[in-house]
């Protein structure tokens, strides 16, 4: 009986609606399947290889490679001892990820994931994607006060750990992002990466005060942020009521009659953080919610310091 065999044009997870990949499976699967899709579709890893370091000996055991065997200690004690080492990774990341009320919203329930649910869904991918380079990878999760503080470590297994952190996410209330970025230079002693996951409906001096530290302290920040395709434009009846999610504060208008402007706004705004962010040579992306995950990822893992 002939073997059959996958479609090798079978789709590609990180080429398509992120709403339609949510629909396919769990925060797992599909991030697996994004990733292997993202993974093929490249020419080459952003970076390659890894060096170690030695940590320590230990007893040899049958089945050792003889190539880590101490010869000095054989010659000295007559006793067989292995070089154990420790991965060096490429690099340190720590990925700040905004979970306040705002961030729980979205223009089209039936068609569009929230901005959180999006964005944890890319947080996934793109740690995997670290994970699987070496690089040591954590997570920080912020409201109005600090939630979750995962440290960056470079094995597989801690990917479930970040995988169950990311799971248990839920919208909070405020936005305090200052503390949260804060907190990174507890877990990155030495030059690494920052990834800031936010809507960006927040302080925003104080946010860039603390990026702006991250980014003297030698580490490269990339800021991801996540919009609604609906938050970039004005739509609506001819009379409708919007509410701030966070402070309640509410206005009846018509959005025709203010389309032009808000447009204006928003523009004005992205231009605001684009320009800062570049200043102190910090990577900046806009990122809507129905931009497929393999899109962002090749964003987020380009030069950093590049941004659109």
């Amino acid at each position: 009986m002939p073997s059959v065999s996958a479609p090798r044009d079978r789709a590609r997870l990180d080429l398509l609606d992120p709403y339609e990949v949510s629909r396919l499976g769990g925060l797992e699967v599909t991030t697996r399947g994004v990733v292997e899709g993202f993974l093929t579709g490249l020419h080459r890893s952003p970076r390659r290889g890894f060096s170690v370091e030695f940590a320590e000996h230990r007893m040899y055991q049958p089945g050792d490679e003889l190539r880590y065997v101490d010869w000095k200690i054989l010659g000295r004690n007559d006793r067989l001892y292995v070089k154990q080492f420790e991965e060096e990774t490429n690099l340190r990341a720590m990925v700040v990820l905004d979970a306040s009320r705002s961030m729980a919203w979205t223009g089209d329930p039936a068609t569009l994931l929230s901005k959180l649910e999006y964005a944890k869904r890319l947080v996934a991918a793109l740690s995997l994607v670290l994970v699987r380079q070496r690089d040591a990878t954590g997570l920080i999760t912020f409201d109005d006060e600090v939630r979750s503080v995962t440290p960056p470590r470079a094995r597989n297994s801690h990917w479930h750990l970040l995988l169950q952190q990311l799971g248990a996410v839920q919208a909070g209330s405020g936005t305090a992002a200052e503390p949260a970025l804060r907190r990174v230079v507890d877990q990155l002693r030495r030059r690494g990466l920052v990834v800031f996951v936010s809507d960006l409906l927040l302080d925003r001096e104080l946010a860039l005060t603390a990026l702006r530290f991250l980014r003297h302290r030698g580490h490269q920040v990339l800021v991801l942020h996540i919009m609604d395709p609906a938050e970039a434009t004005l739509s609506g009846p001819s009379e409708a009521r919007f509410e701030d999610p966070e402070t309640r504060a509410a206005v009846v208008l018509r959005p025709r009659d203010w389309a032009a402007a808000y447009e204006q706004t928003v523009s004005g705004v992205v231009a605001e953080w684009r320009a800062a962010c570049r200043r102190q040579g910090m990577a900046y992306h806009r990122v809507l919610t129905n931009t497929p995950f393999g899109d962002v990822l090749r964003e987020a893992l380009a030069i950093p310091g590049r941004g659109r």
